[in-house]
């Protein structure tokens, strides 16, 4: 059974890599809007309060962490589009492992993503950005980046089943970007109020964006959770998966029904 569900999980995961040969531009426009950001805030806007050092070390982590969080949009239009064509209805009536459809999605995305970051870790290289750890600690900042896009993968593919329609991400947009902006990102939160600054410590996106840094020898603390960087980076995906992966299974088996 295992054999079949591979086979079935794979041929899903080739459905969504064929979109991209038939929709090039929207998978360039995917790649290209965070860069957007990142040469925005780092030439136009500029930021850096509380920053000491160069600021593009310190943007171009939380613009990865970013770029994974807001991936989150991106996994919730591809699903209501699906489900508003009929498509998933259609996968679940054929003699196929119900689950590949699930690991079809979480593949493809996981694969854009992990190109992404690679675009994004290109841009930041030519911008002046450096990489001050060594090869195993890159290996862990990317590790702990795409397990945030992880968790945010199931809780976009859970928010999708529930909206069910394109229309209703615009809705989850106008929570994600203030939570995503509500980040040490851009900003320490040193530099904010002290009650922005503690919401924002605990930001799932600010322990990933500082485990970064840190990673990358840039040196981060003052709080308890500035000092466990990595280790919240690790807790914070870990809960949203628990919480919405069987959230996401279960609404999927009962589409249905």
């Amino acid at each position: 059974m295992s054999a079949y569900v591979l086979t079935d999980s794979w041929t899903m995961t080739r459905r969504e890599l064929a979109h991209w040969a038939r929709q090039p531009v929207q998978v360039v426009i995917g790649l290209l809007f965070p860069v957007m950001l990142l040469l925005m805030f780092g030439y136009l806007i500029g930021g850096g309060r509380g920053v000491e050092g160069a600021y593009v070390g310190f943007l171009v982590p939380g613009m990865l962490a970013l770029t994974m969080a807001f991936g989150l949009e991106a996994t919730m239009l591809a699903v209501t589009q699906d489900l508003q064509k009929g498509v998933i209805d259609r996968f679940r009536s054929m003699p196929m492992a119900s689950s590949a459809v699930l690991v079809g999605r979480c593949t493809a995305d996981m694969l854009q993503s992990a190109l992404g970051l690679v675009v994004m870790i290109g841009v930041g290289h030519a911008i002046g950005w450096r990489w001050g750890g060594g090869f195993g600690a890159l290996l862990g900042a990317v590790g702990l980046l795409l397990l945030l896009r992880f968790a945010m993968l199931w809780m976009g593919i859970f928010l999708a089943m529930v909206a069910g329609k394109p229309e209703l991400v615009q809705a989850v947009q106008i929570l994600v970007w203030p939570i995503g902006f509500l980040s040490n990102a851009f900003a320490t939160p040193e530099a904010m109020p002290d009650w922005l600054g503690a919401a924002v410590e605990w930001n799932p996106i600010s322990a990933t964006a500082g485990a970064v840094r840190e990673l990358s020898g840039i040196p981060v603390g003052g709080s308890w959770a500035a000092d466990h960087t990595a280790a919240m980076a690790a807790v914070w995906p870990a809960v949203l998966v628990s919480v919405f992966f069987p959230l996401a299974v279960g609404r999927f088996r009962r589409l249905s029904r």
